[in-house]
């Protein structure tokens, strides 16, 4: 594969224009001017658009930040929303308000709630409601069914909880160049077990490769979680030594510092994330006693107008793979009654 504009290598993300952005006073004062907005005209959360919630100058930068998730480095980081000045509430509509700019959020279960509290429930490990963005333990690098995944940091930590992001058309670029037959076995489908909160999905399974170029255009996304369950199921072929092995020296590139870059994100901090060019993780983390300070993220996942067109095979996990088209999230019960 040619090297693709925007491709990066560990911190060098930190140093990319496109990549931070620190919100100025001007910016504090049109999102304050939203905010008002919509809530005296009593707007629900779910139905705030750009309309109604006006960015004059910041929705310029959000319109350029758009367009870098697309075609520049993939990841953007805007830092200093003043958190402790709004209500849970106010932070919900400020994000979604925000969001808007850059796509439209999508359901990510299956009742349809498309706004994502993440945070640790205490679930036990063999509960089905358990999902990772609610635990505090580590988590692979992954990506999410969506074309951005957006967070916002309410509250951190009280250690640990670190982000990590990895360029995937870097890290395929490398295991071609290294190990050209295990990225061979990469490009191939690998089952994946419909997700314990996908209920409202007739399928039990699809199938997906972790890379694919369609078009002269890179995709990756990679969830090894539902591989994996996959491969216990006993619904699909288990997973053969050449793909285990693949899946663990992908693992394991991802994991060179000198390829990923690590940071935390504090309050007050956006982080969108190109799913199909960058994978993320989150380190453990150890969490507040007080339940009042206890790590908080907000998450939206979106589909957005200017997507790259996708491959057929990753139609099982998107419905749908035209350049802009409305794919990705959750099926939702609703849905299926249409």
């Amino acid at each position: 594969m040619n090297e693709q504009p925007g491709t990066w290598r560990g911190d060098e993300l930190l140093q990319r224009p496109d990549f931070l952005y620190q919100l100025t006073r001007r910016d504090c004062d049109e999102l304050d001017a939203a905010l008002a907005r919509v809530k005296s005209s009593a707007v629900p959360l779910s139905d705030i658009t750009q309309a109604q919630f006006p960015l004059t100058h910041f929705g310029t930068r959000l319109a350029q930040m758009q367009r870098d998730l697309e075609q520049g480095s993939g990841a953007v980081r805007l830092r200093g929303l003043p958190v402790t000045r709004y209500s849970l509430d106010e932070l919900e509509r400020l994000f979604w308000g925000m969001a808007a700019y850059i796509g439209s959020p999508l359901p990510q279960s299956a009742d349809g709630r498309r706004l994502f509290h993440v945070s640790d429930a205490g679930f036990g490990s063999n509960d089905p409601k358990m999902r990772g963005p609610n635990s505090n333990k580590r988590l692979r690098f992954h990506t999410d069914r969506c074309d951005v995944i957006a967070f916002l940091c309410v509250r951190a930590a009280a250690s640990g909880g670190d982000n990590l992001l990895v360029d995937s058309r870097l890290l395929y670029r490398e295991i071609q160049a290294t190990r050209p037959d295990l990225a061979a076995v990469l490009e191939q489908p690998f089952y994946y077990l419909r997700h314990t909160v996908d209920t409202a999905n007739p399928e039990p399974y699809i199938t997906q490769p972790i890379f694919a170029l369609h078009d002269g255009v890179f995709t990756a996304n990679v969830l090894r979680v539902l591989i994996e369950r996959a491969h216990d199921s006993g619904v699909t072929p288990p997973l053969t030594a050449r793909q285990i092995e693949a899946l663990d020296y992908l693992d394991a590139l991802a994991e060179d510092p000198a390829l990923h870059v690590r940071f935390r994100q504090e309050p007050g901090d956006l982080l969108f994330v190109n799913n199909f060019v960058v994978f993320h993780r989150r380190d453990a983390f150890t969490d507040h006693e007080d339940p009042e300070q206890r790590r908080l993220l907000l998450r939206l996942w979106l589909n957005v107008p200017n997507s790259r067109p996708l491959p057929e095979s990753f139609r099982g996990m998107y419905r749908a793979i035209g350049a802009g088209a409305r794919r990705g999230g959750m099926p939702t019960a609703q849905e299926n009654r249409l």
